[in-house]
């Protein structure tokens, strides 16, 4: 070094140090954040996605069936609607289960559908459905259906739920 030539002391360095290490903890705290959001979020979209769906397909349904049966039903069934077109004649039975999902105590919500009493087709509804009786049922009465889903995604503090109520008239006779 020449003589009039300054480095860097200690406690610059140290000082620069400590500052780098602050923006870089803000920063990782800052993604992580944004990491965790986005999941929440998502499960969340993913709940109100798989409710909307069983709200839909069963509102479908219910509104042509002359025949809605909701209680009494042996599990998996949960709904079992019918109903003759008018035009052809076929008979329509359409009938709604809960199933085990994969390594989980939730279920799917399927649709069987069968014309004539022939073979049926299988329509995957909804997912991650809750199948506790307080949280997703169906009641008919006095001529309305009242179907209550829940849904259920995400483990521990990242759980997010989502529960919708319906209210379902069936075409008139």
């Amino acid at each position: 070094m020449k003589l009039g030539e300054k480095g860097y002391t200690y406690i610059e360095l140290v000082v620069a140090i400590t500052i780098a290490a602050l923006v870089a903890g803000a920063a990782t705290l800052a993604i992580f954040q944004v990491l965790k959001n986005t999941e929440r979020s998502s499960n969340h979209m993913t709940t109100i996605r798989q409710v909307q769906n069983a709200g839909y397909w069963i509102s479908c349904d219910t509104q042509i069936a002359q025949s809605v049966t909701a209680d009494n039903l042996t599990s998996p069934d949960f709904l079992v609607l019918s109903w003759t077109e008018e035009s052809s004649g076929d008979v329509y039975q359409v009938v709604y289960t809960l199933e085990n999902m994969p390594e989980s105590e939730l279920k799917e919500l399927r649709r069987n559908q069968s014309i004539n009493g022939g073979a049926s087709s299988t329509t995957l509804v909804a997912q991650h459905i809750d199948p506790d009786p307080e949280k997703t049922k169906c009641e008919f009465t006095n001529g309305t259906l009242i179907l209550t889903v829940t849904a259920t995604v995400g483990e521990g503090s990242r759980t997010d739920g989502e529960t919708r109520t319906y209210e379902i008239v069936p075409r008139p006779d």
